[in-house]
């Protein structure tokens, strides 16, 4: 009783079933009765659409909710003819992995609703590529039509992905098309800020860069292409000698003695996660390694405050010298095992450096199966510090005072550090995708593009190379092109393309790497000798006083520029909620849902409590976004 309906499919031309009924079938039917007709579309969430009718109870979906997931949230109810797929309680089927049900249906059953009724395939391109919304670079296929991004499939790198995508990976695209796009150059002049031409923005930076004379800082977001980092400190350090960055937290490179691709994960005996933040909230696939390593046999141990080792915030290089401790029974277990793997999930400085030093005072060098990653906040974290290193031989200084400050992309144009910086320095020039984000601080703004209008590289947490390929055409001109032709001015040679750079680079970062040699499924670099890294600090966990908790600040999956302009992915989003061990909750008489007030040095938030039973005592955890101003000890009482 499946319906007739392929002409008005989503899935015709891409699907099994009515390729199979073309090669197979036969050419009329033998059922005489009515097909099945039910309610649609039904929502299973904002992401996905059910028409009911066409489900062939295949029970992918439902054995990846469980099975791969496991959130358990997709279920077959009803018994025989009447099985149908629903969530419990037909809630929105809420997980990060959500949209990985949509390309496993083989008939249209579940489809995207950003890409219902959009395209056919005979009137569409694919275009490989890579996803830098987390460090794990997940391989995709972008979808174009009419020169618009129109969905985004996995490619399947069976060593990083295994074909499967978050949601954020999948669904964020939008964002390419909201309505505050910036698409001209914008400079601050008496009724603020004003539209100017090309030429003149060009004329602009080169005034302030000259005026600056060196005293320039540059703030990046992380997520910049490597080629993209490297012009910028080409121009800035070759060109000017500019002080100093903001660099994000990169993966150390003794992290390279002990390199593993992300599917040994898989195949561990013993996994030991170390640090404060869910692995699902900073690397989304890596924990999907880990429950299936769990699946096969393996020990996983979290060291966190709500692991299943209970560890304060900060707390992870503590834990690190208890493990190398040969009295610790876990860092006795972890010397034992061959394939042992152990996991940096957390904020600030020092963590690749800090699980490198482990790993190899747990003689992980002479074990080929075992190793060890850092999983760091941005997507080439690594790759803009090694082409800001490699741009030209200066010193480092912080400039006072900052003459002028240049932040790069949209994550760091939102953040709340970067935001402070900026009020000390005299002139800021930003480059960023959206009008929001810098309108009220920024004396030139220079419009950006997004991964998905870039060519270039990108380097993964597991150290490997991969290239990104332009999808569509952006808005405005390419930042290496303009870059190109500032750097022009004073004097410094710069290709205006990301082949160029990439070439000039390829002998430095590259190991002469060429990228046709990248190919669509990069390859892992091989272990280098371990050198230990140099000393660094990280953050020591400090307890509360006197009735206060000590405030851990998350920054969850679903949060950014890019996806607060998606309404779709808005039910994703982190809640407004405080999350209290039962402990601390029932010693304020505080329930589950209750309004309360957060304070901190004479800020306060109201938020709702989430009682959170993993969470260790003495501890308020709030998502940055819900958090304002709040840092350090915090004072939690019913509004």
């Amino acid at each position: 009783n499946h319906p007739l309906d392929c002409p008005v499919c989503d899935k015709g031309g891409e699907c099994p079933l009515q390729d199979l009924t073309f090669r197979y079938g036969p050419g009329n039917t033998r059922m005489s009765f009515s097909k099945l007709t039910v309610d649609k579309p039904i929502p299973v969430s904002p992401l996905i659409a059910l028409d009911r009718e066409r489900c062939i109870l295949c029970y992918r979906c439902t054995r990846f909710s469980e099975d791969v997931a496991e959130d358990g949230q997709l279920i077959a109810r009803n018994r025989g003819a009447h099985t149908e797929i629903a969530t419990f309680e037909d809630e929105p089927y809420r997980s990060p992995f959500s949209g990985n049900v949509v390309e496993l249906c083989p008939v249209g059953a579940l489809t995207s609703t950003l890409y219902r009724f959009e395209a056919r395939p005979w009137d569409i391109q694919n275009v490989p590529t890579v996803c830098t919304a987390c460090p794990v670079g997940c391989n995709t296929s972008v979808t174009i039509r009419e020169g618009k991004v129109k969905r985004i499939l996995s490619r399947n790198h069976p060593e990083i992905d295994r074909g499967w995508l978050c949601d954020k990976g999948r669904f964020a695209y939008p964002h390419l098309r909201a309505a505050d796009r910036i698409t001209s150059p914008l400079r601050r002049g008496r009724k603020g800020l004003e539209e100017i031409s090309w030429d003149d923005a060009l004329d602009e930076a080169e005034r302030l860069l000259r005026e600056a004379e060196g005293s320039v800082v540059t703030a990046f977001s992380g997520d910049e292409t490597t080629e993209l980092a490297y012009a910028l400190g080409k121009l800035l350090r070759g060109g000017l000698d500019a002080h100093s960055a903001v660099l994000p937290e990169a993966t150390s490179d003794a992290l390279e003695a002990f390199r593993l691709p992300l599917s040994a994960i898989a195949d561990a005996e013993l996994v030991v996660v170390i640090g404060d933040d869910p692995v699902v909230e900073r690397a989304p696939i890596v924990d999907l390694w880990i429950k299936e390593a769990r699946r096969r046999g393996a020990e996983i141990v979290t060291c966190s405050p709500t692991g299943s080792v209970p560890t304060p915030p900060g707390a992870g290089g503590e834990t690190c010298r208890e493990l190398a401790d040969g009295e610790s029974a876990l860092g006795s277990r972890l010397r034992a095992a061959e394939r042992g793997i152990l996991v940096w999930s957390g904020p600030g400085g020092g963590g690749g450096a800090r699980i490198a030093e482990l790993a190899h005072q747990l003689g992980f060098e002479g074990k080929p199966a075992s190793g060890a990653f850092h999983l760091p906040s941005a997507a080439n974290p690594r790759g803009v510090a090694l082409a800001w290193a490699a741009a030209a031989d200066a010193d480092e200084a912080n400039p006072e005072p900052i003459e002028l400050l240049v932040v790069s992309g949209d994550e760091a144009a939102s953040n709340p550090d970067v935001r402070a910086l900026a009020e000390k320095a005299k002139r800021v020039l930003v480059l960023t995708m959206f009008h929001e984000l810098a309108a009220g601080w920024a004396d030139l703004i220079l419009p950006a593009t997004a991964s998905l209008e870039r060519d270039g590289t990108t380097m993964n947490l597991e150290g490997r190379v991969q290239r990104l390929r332009r999808t569509v055409p952006p808005p405005c001109p390419d930042e290496l092109a303009w870059i190109s032709k500032l750097a022009g001015r004073f004097g410094v040679d710069l290709p205006p393309h990301a082949a160029g750079v990439f070439a000039e680079l390829a002998g430095t970062l590259f190991r002469d790497l060429t990228l046709d040699e990248l190919g669509p499924h990069a390859p892992l670099p091989a272990r280098h000798p371990y050198v230990a890294p140099q000393a660094g600090t990280t953050p020591d966990h400090a307890e509360g006083r006197d009735g206060t908790l000590r405030l851990q600040r998350y920054r969850p999956l679903f949060s950014g520029p890019a996806v607060e302009r998606v309404p779709e992915l808005g039910f994703q989003r982190p809640k407004r909620d405080v999350e209290l061990s039962a402990a601390d909750a029932a010693s304020r008489g505080i329930a589950n849902g209750d309004t309360v007030l957060v304070q901190s040095n004479g800020t306060s938030v109201e938020l709702r409590a989430r009682v959170n039973r993993k969470l260790v005592a003495g501890v308020a955890r709030v998502a940055d976004e819900h958090a304002g101003d709040l840092h350090a000890a915090v004072e939690v009482t019913r509004a």
